[in-house]
């Protein structure tokens, strides 16, 4: 019998990516959409106070385990804005949001040289056994890159076409969906993750 876990989020792809992690260690994911769960404001001052904050409302609201990741865009130039609030950096929300976000990075950046738009993708997971757990699971995982100048590639979400991989040499949506998921923060932050739960 499987231990069910609720993830702290309504994203079908994260609700994939870490219930085929999840499942080797006998857990059953289940989204806190599925379970009629809204998200909790988000008040922590860093990514990994922002998952615990999810990852505690979660379980208390199902009385399961929980698990949550926040992730963002850290950009030295812009004092590590966007960080926190890389969904909502340009204050919109849905579907115009990721194309609006890149364009407010972009006029931030505008008259940044190049050799100081260095950026980082940052993923936090946090796993809780009960909403007061006083010893969470914290994996992070983080990929180096630069912003550039114009869009380039049509695959991704988020700020995928303006980051800059020097390990692969092109933009994240440059890079089909499987390679990336071998590079990306997130798919670190589950390596660790996994290498936590293995103990």
């Amino acid at each position: 019998m499987k231990q069910k876990i609720v993830l702290a989020t309504g994203n079908k792809g994260k609700v994939k990516e870490m219930a085929d992690v999840l499942a080797n260690f006998g857990f059953e994911v289940i989204a806190q959409t599925d379970l009629g769960i809204e998200s909790p404001e988000e008040t922590g001052l860093t990514f990994v106070e922002n998952a615990i904050l999810k990852a505690r409302y979660a379980a208390e609201k199902s009385g399961l385990p929980a698990i949550a990741d926040d992730s963002g865009l850290v950009v030295d130039a812009l004092n590590g804005a966007p960080g926190l609030y890389s969904a909502r950096y340009a204050g919109v929300d849905g579907d115009e949001a990721d194309a609006k976000n890149r364009e407010k990075l972009l006029a931030e950046l505008a008259d940044v040289p190049t050799e100081r738009r260095q950026a980082k993708f940052v993923s936090t997971i946090v796993l809780l056994q009960h909403p007061s757990d006083p010893s969470p699971i914290i994996a992070q995982g983080e990929c180096d890159g630069k912003i550039i100048y114009e869009e380039k590639g049509e695959n991704g979400f988020g700020y995928d076409s303006l980051f800059f991989s020097p390990e692969k040499g092109c933009t994240f949506a440059e890079l089909e969906t499987v390679e990336k998921k071998k590079i990306s923060h997130r798919a670190k932050a589950l390596a660790v993750l996994k290498s936590k739960l293995s103990v």
